[in-house]
């Protein structure tokens, strides 16, 4: 940067604002969209789509489940976070009712999994979701298994 370029020069009695810092959000999702991981400056959320963590229709775990799960505690751990949300969403297929108890059934599953791991000294928010809050199409099969998830999300840890 030019110090002399007159464009970056301030007028005769002008001020700065105060400074503001920005939320950066960096996400990174594999290659089928099986997994995504999102970091922000002050959270950080992960979202496993509902084929990778169950059966069709299903809140019963698979056997590549507790793998998974056990890997986003080790996270947790590592920033020595006390909240987690677990957020359960499906798609809209099906009658709205059935996808709000399926949403909030796998994420008590998911739920259980983490504090196993975890202990008694993380606190939870576990909710259902259903349909809303779709991030992708529901027109298309390839949008539909992206809003067939679970979000485990929690506070950045000091200094990571």
């Amino acid at each position: 940067m030019d110090p002399n370029d007159p464009d970056l020069k301030m007028p005769d009695g002008g001020t700065l604002g105060p400074s503001k810092v920005l939320d950066i959000v960096q996400v990174v999702e594999d290659l089928g969209g099986e997994e995504r991981r999102e970091d922000s400056n002050a959270d950080i959320k992960f979202a496993l789509q509902a084929e990778v963590l169950f059966g069709k229709d299903s809140a019963k775990l698979s056997s590549a489940a507790n793998a998974r799960i056990a890997a986003i505690a080790e996270e947790i751990k590592k920033q020595n976070a006390t909240k987690v949300r677990v957020f359960g969403f499906t798609d809209n297929l099906g009658s709205s009712a059935h996808g709000d108890v399926l949403s909030k059934q796998r994420a008590d599953a998911v739920h259980g999994v983490l504090s196993k791991e975890l202990g008694p000294t993380v606190t939870y928010e576990i909710r259902g979701y259903g349909e809303q809050y779709p991030i992708a199409s529901n027109s298309n099969e390839e949008g539909r298994k992206k809003n067939r998830r679970v979000e485990v999300s929690f506070p950045r840890g000091e200094g990571s």
